[in-house]
């Protein structure tokens, strides 16, 4: 090999380190709770939320729970795919929905340490159960094992949910042909 093809060699190889290295996502410390009072609990106690994060975060989360919630056509339906008693009625949830569609109960936050506040994304995110017993987030792209603990997720885990309000609710059939919720995402654990 000469010395200048060395070089180029060389030269690719970095390249290709650096772009693939640039293909990697970003990721940021995220943290479950069950509830506001846990996260504050957690925040006293020095943990890495402030009560003010914990504050803002859970009004995002219940923000786009309202939002983008998914919302079924009976209670019956909802349960098949939450759970028993993991559901209420859209009117129940919020001013003006219909008493004729449901969506599941919150069941915890999903926080993430946002660095910069990311066009579409939110640092907040509501968590629903499952109906085996698992969490996931309104866009089901991640499922967890617990509703609290600590990891680090990728920062599309916190881009905004396709909005669900107004919108026609999942029939048996069409929760059916989407695998039911929760189910198509990858399965995860939470660090204490």
């Amino acid at each position: 090999m000469t010395k200048r093809s060395k070089r180029a060699a060389i030269a690719i190889l970095g390249a290709t380190a650096f772009t693939l290295a640039g293909c990697q996502e970003e990721q940021v410390d995220a943290q479950a709770f069950p509830d506001l009072q846990s996260c504050t609990a957690d925040a006293a106690q020095g943990g890495m939320f402030s009560v003010q994060d914990c504050e803002t975060a859970v009004a995002e989360a219940e923000t786009l729970h309202l939002e983008a919630a998914p919302r079924y056509e009976s209670l019956e339906v909802c349960e098949e795919q939450h759970g028993v008693g993991e559901c209420g009625s859209e009117a129940s949830a919020t001013q003006g929905g219909s008493g004729s569609i449901f969506m599941p109960l919150l069941s915890g936050y999903l926080i993430g340490s946002m660095l910069s506040n990311r066009a579409g994304m939110s640092a907040g995110q509501p968590m629903y159960k499952t109906k085996g017993g698992q969490y996931t987030n309104a866009a089901r792209t991640s499922t967890f094992s617990g509703n609290s603990g600590a990891t680090k997720l990728n920062t599309s885990q916190f881009n905004r949910p396709a909005a669900t309000a107004g919108k026609a609710p999942m029939t048996r059939a069409t929760a059916a042909s989407r695998g039911g919720f929760g189910n198509s995402a990858a399965g995860r654990g939470f660090g204490g």
